[in-house]
């Protein structure tokens, strides 16, 4: 349990970082309002058009008879909204790295910059289109990770008494990986770390990763709070990363003033 009390730290410790660099915090809020934009959009068109949508997909159900066509429609609705509900917060997370990289990368050195004890930052040297690729093609290959996984738990959430306790936690600690996952991207892609390394670090450490990405991934079930919280998550996901790698040195983001955060 050590090891989930200092994920926890990094989380809390990332968002005292963000509080006392405060023009960093403003530019990291944009991406997150734009896609929070977007995403109450998209259900208020599913809310508006859910059922229409479910209408033209099962058109081989047209002839049936008596309620079971209305049933069925009505169930594949509300199935289709609570599976963008299971997905919001990965999807949330995913698209507002990719329109914030370059905001989260300067962000995310900066971090680096402030507690390595050269005071330097990793730097992958590849340029800003070779990134957001990368970036793209890696959080796709996760969300549909996350989309099995929560079809998965979907259909268990079904079982009597298991459906109604485990399930539920079991969701928060996948939520809270596949976040954690794309929380520390950033940091190990400017390490050069590829998605499947990325992925065995952190299996080899999951009480620091859930530690970090559970309570994180329970309070982005509420949108607004993701977007004041994301600016501080990406940077405890660099300070968890240190950690992960063992490369963290003697300074602590507790420690005083931050006298390397300017450097470029």
């Amino acid at each position: 349990m050590r090891d989930f009390g200092v994920g926890f730290t990094h989380l809390l410790n990332g968002q005292r970082w963000m509080i006392r660099h405060k023009r960093e915090f403003g530019l990291g809020l944009l991406p997150g309002i734009f896609t929070l934009v977007l995403y109450l959009a998209t259900l208020l068109a599913l809310i508006t058009w859910g059922y229409d949508l479910s209408t033209a997909a099962t058109a081989f159900a047209d002839d049936w008879p008596g309620p079971w066509q209305g049933l069925f429609r009505g169930f594949l609705t509300i199935a289709i909204f609570v599976l963008l509900l299971l997905l919001a917060v990965p999807a949330f997370t995913a698209i507002t790295l990719l329109l914030g990289q370059p905001i989260y990368e300067v962000l995310s050195a900066r971090v680096d910059r402030s507690v390595a004890p050269d005071g330097t930052a990793p730097e992958s040297g590849l340029p800003l289109w070779r990134e957001l690729w990368i970036s793209a093609r890696d959080s796709l290959r996760i969300l549909i990770r996350t989309a099995l996984w929560a079809i998965l738990l979907f259909a268990l959430g079904f079982l009597p008494v298991v459906g109604q306790t485990v399930i539920p936690v079991a969701g928060i600690l996948v939520t809270g990986f596949f976040l954690t996952e794309q929380l520390t991207a950033i940091a190990l892609q400017r390490r050069s770390v590829e998605l499947r390394e990325r992925l065995t670090l952190l299996r080899s450490r999951k009480m620091l990763v859930w530690g970090f990405g559970a309570p994180l991934a329970a309070a982005f079930l509420v949108p607004v709070v993701g977007v004041f919280l994301m600016p501080g998550a990406v940077a405890g996901g660099t300070l968890l990363v240190r950690t992960l790698r063992a490369e963290d040195g003697p300074h602590s983001v507790t420690d005083g003033p931050d006298h390397r955060s300017s450097r470029r």
